[in-house]
């Protein structure tokens, strides 16, 4: 249920130094904003199972949705330090 956007996830990579910091703050920016996007969708899909009187369902999806803010919080952090 991701409308609106490919999950095809490819972590192919190579260790050459050639875009190298740039290459990792642009897919540091990329990441946090897609994972911002997966906490909205499970925060709008918890707020539905509330509506349908799934309070411990939609309680624990909520808890999924601040371990990806925590997350979040640190890729904030490290493009922080990469600034």
């Amino acid at each position: 249920m991701h409308d609106g956007h490919d999950h095809d996830h490819s972590h192919s990579h190579s260790h050459s130094q050639t875009g190298g910091l740039t290459a990792v703050k642009a897919m540091l920016s990329y990441m946090l904003e897609h994972n911002r996007h997966h906490a909205e969708e499970l925060r709008d899909m918890a707020h539905k199972l509330e509506h349908q009187d799934k309070d411990e369902a939609a309680r624990t999806l909520i808890e999924g949705a601040e371990l990806f803010d925590g997350g979040n919080e640190k890729l904030q952090k490290v493009l922080e330090m990469l600034k």
